[in-house]
Protein backbone atom coordinates (compact mmCIF):
# COMPACT_ATOMS: atom_id res chain seq x y z
CA UNK A 1 0.00 0.00 0.00
CA UNK A 2 0.95 3.64 -0.07
CA UNK A 3 1.74 3.91 3.74
CA UNK A 4 -0.79 4.92 6.63
CA UNK A 5 -3.94 5.06 7.57
CA UNK A 6 -4.50 1.04 7.02
CA UNK A 7 -8.10 1.84 7.45
CA UNK A 8 -10.45 3.10 5.32
CA UNK A 9 -13.85 4.84 6.84
CA UNK A 10 -16.56 5.85 4.90
CA UNK A 11 -20.15 6.64 6.22
CA UNK A 12 -22.77 4.46 5.44
CA UNK A 13 -26.43 4.29 6.28
CA UNK A 14 -27.53 1.96 8.94
CA UNK A 15 -30.64 0.52 10.76
CA UNK A 16 -33.38 3.16 11.02
CA UNK A 17 -31.23 5.53 8.62
CA UNK A 18 -28.93 6.17 11.25
CA UNK A 19 -25.39 6.98 9.19
CA UNK A 20 -22.14 5.04 10.48
CA UNK A 21 -18.77 4.66 9.87
CA UNK A 22 -18.04 1.54 8.31
CA UNK A 23 -14.33 0.04 8.36
CA UNK A 24 -12.41 -1.49 5.74
CA UNK A 25 -8.85 -2.15 4.63
CA UNK A 26 -7.55 0.56 2.44
CA UNK A 27 -7.28 -0.99 -0.85
CA UNK A 28 -6.84 2.10 -2.89
CA UNK A 29 -4.67 5.15 -3.19
CA UNK A 30 -6.22 8.47 -2.41
CA UNK A 31 -7.41 9.94 -5.38
CA UNK A 32 -10.87 11.55 -7.12
CA UNK A 33 -13.34 8.92 -8.43
CA UNK A 34 -16.42 7.09 -8.90
CA UNK A 35 -18.44 5.70 -5.33
CA UNK A 36 -18.33 2.72 -7.15
CA UNK A 37 -15.33 0.71 -7.89
CA UNK A 38 -15.04 -1.39 -11.24
CA UNK A 39 -11.93 -3.95 -11.57
CA UNK A 40 -8.78 -2.40 -13.21
CA UNK A 41 -9.16 0.83 -11.36
CA UNK A 42 -5.75 2.07 -11.28
CA UNK A 43 -6.37 3.64 -7.54
CA UNK A 44 -6.62 0.13 -6.54
CA UNK A 45 -2.91 -1.49 -5.23
CA UNK A 46 -1.88 -4.66 -6.22
CA UNK A 47 -1.90 -5.77 -2.56
CA UNK A 48 -5.38 -3.89 -2.29
CA UNK A 49 -7.15 -6.14 -5.31
CA UNK A 50 -5.87 -9.18 -3.63
CA UNK A 51 -7.27 -8.45 -0.37
CA UNK A 52 -10.47 -7.55 -2.30
CA UNK A 53 -10.23 -10.59 -4.25
CA UNK A 54 -10.69 -12.49 -1.22
CA UNK A 55 -13.01 -10.15 -0.18
CA UNK A 56 -10.45 -9.77 3.38
CA UNK A 57 -10.80 -6.02 3.13
CA UNK A 58 -14.17 -6.59 4.97
CA UNK A 59 -12.59 -8.44 7.72
CA UNK A 60 -12.32 -4.68 9.76
CA UNK A 61 -16.18 -4.98 9.95
CA UNK A 62 -16.27 -7.25 12.74
CA UNK A 63 -15.49 -3.89 14.93
CA UNK A 64 -19.02 -2.16 13.38
CA UNK A 65 -20.39 -5.90 14.14
CA UNK A 66 -19.08 -5.75 17.76
CA UNK A 67 -20.39 -2.44 17.75
CA UNK A 68 -23.69 -2.66 16.96
CA UNK A 69 -23.80 -0.83 13.28
CA UNK A 70 -23.64 -3.79 11.35
CA UNK A 71 -24.40 -7.73 11.36
CA UNK A 72 -22.57 -10.74 10.50
CA UNK A 73 -25.86 -11.31 7.97
CA UNK A 74 -28.10 -8.51 6.20
CA UNK A 75 -28.47 -5.92 3.42
CA UNK A 76 -25.05 -4.57 2.18
CA UNK A 77 -25.19 -0.70 4.31
CA UNK A 78 -24.85 1.83 1.42
CA UNK A 79 -23.64 5.23 1.33
CA UNK A 80 -25.60 8.07 2.04
CA UNK A 81 -25.86 9.93 -1.58
CA UNK A 82 -27.25 6.38 -2.99
CA UNK A 83 -30.16 6.00 0.18
CA UNK A 84 -31.18 9.26 -0.68
CA UNK A 85 -31.68 9.15 -3.95
CA UNK A 86 -33.97 5.92 -3.18
CA UNK A 87 -35.54 6.77 0.06
CA UNK A 88 -38.94 5.29 -0.49
CA UNK A 89 -36.94 1.90 -1.65
CA UNK A 90 -34.38 2.08 1.51
CA UNK A 91 -37.67 3.11 3.92
CA UNK A 92 -39.14 0.05 3.19
CA UNK A 93 -35.54 -2.10 4.84
CA UNK A 94 -34.85 0.19 7.18
CA UNK A 95 -35.74 -1.92 10.14
CA UNK A 96 -32.95 -3.98 8.98
CA UNK A 97 -29.52 -3.78 10.43
CA UNK A 98 -26.94 -3.62 7.60
CA UNK A 99 -24.62 -6.80 7.11
CA UNK A 100 -21.03 -8.06 6.40
CA UNK A 101 -22.87 -10.18 4.08
CA UNK A 102 -25.95 -11.23 2.00
CA UNK A 103 -27.78 -12.48 -0.91
CA UNK A 104 -26.54 -9.78 -2.96
CA UNK A 105 -23.01 -10.04 -2.70
CA UNK A 106 -23.20 -13.72 -3.47
CA UNK A 107 -25.27 -12.88 -6.68
CA UNK A 108 -23.11 -9.96 -7.52
CA UNK A 109 -19.60 -11.78 -6.07
CA UNK A 110 -18.30 -9.91 -9.16
CA UNK A 111 -19.64 -6.65 -8.78
CA UNK A 112 -16.15 -4.99 -9.79
CA UNK A 113 -16.20 -6.60 -13.22
CA UNK A 114 -20.00 -5.92 -13.72
CA UNK A 115 -19.27 -2.29 -12.86
CA UNK A 116 -16.31 -2.16 -15.19
CA UNK A 117 -18.21 -3.65 -18.23
CA UNK A 118 -20.65 -0.99 -17.68
CA UNK A 119 -18.24 2.39 -16.94
CA UNK A 120 -19.08 3.82 -20.07
CA UNK A 121 -22.53 4.70 -18.30
CA UNK A 122 -22.14 6.38 -14.74
CA UNK A 123 -25.92 5.59 -13.94
CA UNK A 124 -25.85 2.14 -14.09
CA UNK A 125 -25.06 1.25 -10.75
CA UNK A 126 -27.77 3.81 -9.65
CA UNK A 127 -30.21 2.12 -12.23
CA UNK A 128 -29.96 -1.10 -12.74
CA UNK A 129 -27.06 -2.66 -9.66
CA UNK A 130 -28.73 -1.18 -6.77
CA UNK A 131 -32.68 -1.51 -7.59
CA UNK A 132 -31.78 -5.20 -7.79
CA UNK A 133 -29.71 -5.30 -4.69
CA UNK A 134 -32.62 -3.61 -2.62
CA UNK A 135 -34.84 -6.89 -4.05
CA UNK A 136 -32.89 -8.65 -3.22
CA UNK A 137 -32.65 -7.08 0.65
CA UNK A 138 -37.12 -6.99 0.52
CA UNK A 139 -36.42 -10.76 -0.40
CA UNK A 140 -34.37 -11.24 2.81
CA UNK A 141 -36.81 -8.96 4.98
CA UNK A 142 -39.28 -11.74 3.97
CA UNK A 143 -37.34 -14.66 4.39
CA UNK A 144 -35.54 -13.95 7.65
CA UNK A 145 -34.67 -16.78 9.43
CA UNK A 146 -31.45 -18.23 11.04
CA UNK A 147 -31.48 -20.65 8.25
CA UNK A 148 -31.36 -18.07 5.78
CA UNK A 149 -28.40 -16.75 7.52
CA UNK A 150 -26.93 -19.74 7.16
CA UNK A 151 -27.08 -20.38 3.84
CA UNK A 152 -25.83 -16.85 3.14
CA UNK A 153 -22.96 -17.34 5.46
CA UNK A 154 -22.31 -21.11 4.12
CA UNK A 155 -22.56 -18.89 0.51
CA UNK A 156 -19.87 -16.79 1.42
CA UNK A 157 -17.72 -19.32 2.62
CA UNK A 158 -17.86 -20.83 -0.51
CA UNK A 159 -17.17 -17.79 -2.42
CA UNK A 160 -14.33 -16.67 -0.69
CA UNK A 161 -12.75 -20.40 -0.49
CA UNK A 162 -13.30 -20.88 -3.70
CA UNK A 163 -14.12 -17.49 -5.62
CA UNK A 164 -17.00 -19.10 -7.84
CA UNK A 165 -20.82 -19.06 -8.19
CA UNK A 166 -22.16 -19.68 -4.88
CA UNK A 167 -26.32 -18.43 -4.35
CA UNK A 168 -26.59 -18.80 -1.03
CA UNK A 169 -30.10 -20.97 -1.09
CA UNK A 170 -31.46 -18.44 -3.64
CA UNK A 171 -30.68 -21.14 -6.58
CA UNK A 172 -28.79 -21.31 -9.86
CA UNK A 173 -32.28 -19.62 -11.54
CA UNK A 174 -32.99 -17.06 -9.31
CA UNK A 175 -29.30 -15.74 -9.41
CA UNK A 176 -29.92 -15.52 -13.05
CA UNK A 177 -32.65 -13.92 -13.48
CA UNK A 178 -31.10 -11.27 -11.06
CA UNK A 179 -28.45 -10.64 -12.87
CA UNK A 180 -29.74 -10.89 -16.31
CA UNK A 181 -28.93 -8.14 -18.71
CA UNK A 182 -25.76 -7.57 -17.21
Amino acid sequence: MDGPPVLFRQSRMGRGGRPFEILKFRTMRPGPGPLVTGSGDPRVTRLGARLRRAKLDELPQLWNVLRGDMSLVGPRPEVPVYVAARARDYRAIAGLRPGITDWASLVFEDEESVVRRHAADPGFYQRVLLPRKLALARLYQRRQSWRTDIAILAGTVAVVLARRQAVGGLGPALAARVREGL
